[in-house]
């Protein structure tokens, strides 16, 4: 090791940046992570305002959701419908 020289270049390291490169490291590490957490939160509004369940799978619906499921495909007229959800509210 002659005059600071370790064979991979000035500085512990070999980048030689010392704490600004530690600095300049730190700070683009935390800046994805933020943007990693931003787009997972995101991601899951999008697909809440978008009306699709984000339920895990196996729990069973609400009775409000299967009644209106019911409506939608017809199996149910529109008076029966109204007087169900008056029921379950």
């Amino acid at each position: 090791m002659m005059w600071g020289w370790n064979g991979y270049g000035p500085g512990y390291g070999g980048f030689g940046y010392g704490w600004i490169g530690m600095l300049v490291n730190l700070a683009i590490t935390v800046v994805l992570l933020v943007g990693i957490v931003l787009l997972v939160v995101w991601v899951v509004r999008r697909l809440s305002a978008n009306g699709q369940s984000i339920r895990p799978a196996g729990l069973p619906e609400t009775p409000q959701e299967i009644l209106k499921a019911r409506y939608a495909r017809g199996e149910i007229t529109r008076e029966q419908f109204l007087e169900m959800s008056k029921e379950l509210q």
